[in-house]
């Protein structure tokens, strides 16, 4: 029989054999009556009612027996069917006399979405404004360290999306298990490490990131799909309420079916959509600082007395504060342990700040965004309404540059500066961002924005164990965390004002991580594959 089975604890360092073991005792069976063992999920225990940390396991195994043997605990195990079913047969296309389906943005929706058309046959034509990832790279570096920006290959656009100098978590709050499972063992294939498999909350890492991604788009191309760089859309050509054709650096390219996953930060492109009459809706939205602290204080305060154990690596945290009268919700959003806090810029003149971290995350401070709702009535009303939060974040962003003298260096401040009202002197010499300045986020920020992380920050932090608040240091602003707009579409994909024009991911405002957006990519080439 197939069993599925919960909560199989093992310690830190584990083998096959000692899950077995662990598994049997659980049961209470002979170890030999286990095959074919299979680790669903891991993840870390670091309670302190258990003598040391551990992993908790979901395993699915095959037991020899005809019945549980007696005693078994029934809670926390499933019975299976004996065989798994097998996997969906994939679509084929094989007329030629349609164009060639095109997608725009080589993010993780872009990708995916590409990826599954290729596999298809529908031979894609992937577009992206920025360059491939190993160029792209030196140029994030001399943004970073001189503050020289390339308004179309940066921080924010080329190959990977803004998510290729990011964290590289790979939280999953999808119930669509299959496309999550097919996104992480594409990864795994591509280089990732085994535990994106397994953990709860994968990570890869930047720098892991930089190897994979151009693995994937290898893997378009021998599908037969074709990727190409430096290649902007510029406009789109609809007659009748459909799309005919594409612009992209001033050639028309005929197109009657287009994946849209430019991400939020291609606001050219919303510019352009409105213009042609595409259904744009405004969404709220958050914005808010990265908090900075320094690792070990987050580690002693999630890990306690196991702090500095090498197996347990750097901790995160997710912390929320709830709605409260005059004092708006507040949340903690992409945290990345033993990581550092960048500036980000996608047209000159502009700032706003990520946080990223490498795969094995060593660096001595860990950073997370503390974000707000913000909705339509936080910010003035525009000719287009639907373009009112985009208006809002870019003036965010030009309070940001200006604030910090220009030069794209991030305005900063030491915490309990921010909640006196005061500039800070100096900053932290160990700081993680290679160029911040002291300055005033109330220059940059809302009121009611400031007003709510003044009184949410020191309690959420409290949470922490008595996290440092003298150590903690602010870096704004944070505002592109998620879409300000979504693109309408139906229930098969399509905008619902613009048939062949299939929007998707975090720009199209259906989407927030890698993940997800992921997974509306694989969703989007599923669907553009359903209208061939």
């Amino acid at each position: 029989m197939r069993l599925r089975i919960q909560q199989v604890n093992v310690p830190l360092r584990y083998d096959d054999s000692l899950v077995i073991r662990e598994i049997s005792r659980k049961l209470g069976c002979l170890p030999s009556l286990l095959a074919s063992v299979k680790i669903i999920r891991r993840s870390l225990d670091t309670r302190p009612r258990h003598p040391e940390p551990l992993y908790a396991l979901l395993v699915e195994a095959t037991l020899n027996l005809p019945k549980l043997p007696i005693g078994a605990p029934r809670a926390g195990i499933e019975l299976l069917p004996d065989a798994e079913p097998p996997p969906a047969a994939r679509p084929t296309v094989t007329r030629r006399d349609e164009p060639r389906p095109i997608v725009v943005g080589a993010g993780p929706a872009g990708l995916m979405a590409a990826y599954g058309l290729a596999l298809a046959g529908a031979r894609p034509i992937l577009i992206e404004r920025g360059e491939d990832a190993e160029s792209r790279s030196p140029k994030a570096a001399r943004f970073w360290n001189d503050g020289i920006l390339d308004p179309e290959s940066n921080v924010l656009y080329g190959e990977g999306g803004a998510g290729l100098f990011s964290d590289g978590k790979l939280t999953a709050r999808s119930k669509e298990r299959n496309r999550v499972l097919e996104f992480m063992e594409l990864l795994h294939a591509c280089g990732a490490d085994d535990s994106v498999l397994i953990d709860s909350e994968p990570h890869v890492g930047s720098d892991a990131l930089l190897r994979i991604v151009p693995r994937l788009r290898r893997r378009i191309e021998e599908a037969g799909g074709e990727v190409r760089f430096r290649s902007r859309l510029e406009s789109l050509i609809i007659e009748a309420g459909r799309l005919r054709a594409v612009i992209v650096n001033g050639q028309e390219i005929a197109c009657n079916r287009c994946v849209l996953a430019v991400g939020h930060s291609a606001r050219d492109v919303y510019d352009s959509l409105a213009a042609a009459g595409v259904a744009l809706t405004a969404k709220p939205f958050a914005v808010g600082v990265r908090l900075e602290l320094p690792q070990a204080a987050i580690d002693h305060a999630l890990y306690g007395k196991w702090a500095g154990n090498p197996l347990l690596g750097a901790a995160g945290f997710r912390l929320t504060r709830r709605e409260e009268p005059g004092i708006r919700a507040c949340y903690s959003f992409c945290m990345c342990p033993g990581g550092k806090v960048i500036a980000c810029a996608s047209e000159p003149g502009f700032l706003t700040t990520n946080g990223m971290s490498y795969s094995r995350r060593l660096l001595n401070r860990g950073n997370a965004a503390f974000l707000v709702p913000v909705t339509a009535a936080d910010y003035p009303e525009h000719p287009t309404p639907a373009l009112a939060g985009v208006a809002f974040q870019r003036e965010l962003e030009r309070l940001a540059f200006d604030a910090a003298g220009g030069g794209y260096a991030l305005p900063a401040v030491r915490l309990v500066d921010f909640l006196a009202g005061r500039i800070s002197q100096a900053l932290p010499e160990d700081g993680s961002c290679s160029r911040a300045v002291p300055a005033d986020l109330r220059l940059i920020l809302p009121e009611c924005v400031i007003y709510t992380l003044e009184k949410s920050i020191p309690p959420m932090l409290r949470e922490l164990n008595g996290a440092p608040l003298e150590e903690a240091v602010l870096y704004a602003p944070e505002t592109r965390s998620s879409s300000p707009l979504r693109i309408e579409r139906d229930d098969g994909g399509e905008s619902i004002s613009t048939r062949g024009l299939y929007p998707a991911g975090e720009g199209a405002g259906y989407a927030g991580g890698i993940v997800s957006s992921a997974i509306d990519g694989m969703r989007a080439a599923e669907q553009v594959l359903k209208s061939l």
